[in-house]
């Protein structure tokens, strides 16, 4: 099969689900891989190596939450995580862990595939962005997604490095939550705003600033990365 596009792995105990989801991502020109489980979702992402994973949150045995934790041991790679819960505690504790994006069941397949391209574009950054920003007391090295602050490597999930990295390399500009989402998540995400506030946080508790910089809240607008 031709792999222009990437491999998907989808992990969902419902196989209908999976049927639907892999009718699509096939027709789009995705090569992909289903299972059904936690255990068999670990033993195949490590034989295959996928470009991305639609990942269940629940599923028997070794759930959606322990396999995300496994795979980000390892590997950054995309991980949207498929639920059928509304509880908000799944979803932020799933973007803390580091998955990409989440999507709550019944979702309609065509959106599902929009939001594989948009993580899928998040992870191919252009020539024309600089491979390494530096300031005082920090290194963000897009390529090897590494940033280290006072000497040392921290280490933080996909979304939090790009949301770092997108407001670093527009320093001094404002953008507001929906920007933000737009930016990095790659399209609009309604209704969720709360989720930048949330990778916010979490980068302030790695890094404190330094001397001339600092991530700043422009209250009542958003945030930017204040250069002085």
């Amino acid at each position: 099969m031709d792999n222009k596009l990437g491999k998907v792995l989808i992990v969902d105990d419902d196989k209908n689900i999976c049927e639907v989801i892999d009718i699509y991502m096939l027709n789009a020109g995705y090569e992909t891989r289903k299972c059904y489980n936690g255990k068999e979702a670990l033993d195949i992402f490590g034989a295959i190596n996928p470009d991305l994973v639609l990942l269940d949150i629940m599923l028997p045995g070794i759930d959606g939450i322990e396999v995300l934790k496994t795979i980000r041991k390892n590997s950054q790679v995309p991980v949207i995580m498929l639920t059928a819960k509304g509880d908000t505690f799944d979803k932020v504790l799933a973007l803390e862990l580091g998955a990409d994006d989440y999507i709550v069941k019944p979702f309609e397949p065509k959106e599902l595939l929009a939001r594989v391209k948009a993580v899928m574009r998040r992870y191919n950054f252009t020539e024309k962005d600089p491979e390494v920003l530096s300031f005082d007391d920090l290194t963000i090295d897009i390529k090897s997604y590494t940033v280290i602050y006072k000497g040392e490597e921290v280490k933080m999930p996909p979304k939090e490095f790009e949301l770092l990295h997108y407001l670093a390399k527009n320093k001094n500009k404002v953008f507001t939550r929906d920007q933000l989402l737009c930016e990095v998540w790659g399209y609009d995400y309604p209704g969720d705003s709360r989720t930048v506030d949330v990778h916010i946080k979490r980068l302030r508790e790695k890094i404190k600033g330094g001397i001339n910089w600092q991530i700043e809240t422009v209250w009542g607008v958003g945030y930017k990365f204040e250069v002085k």
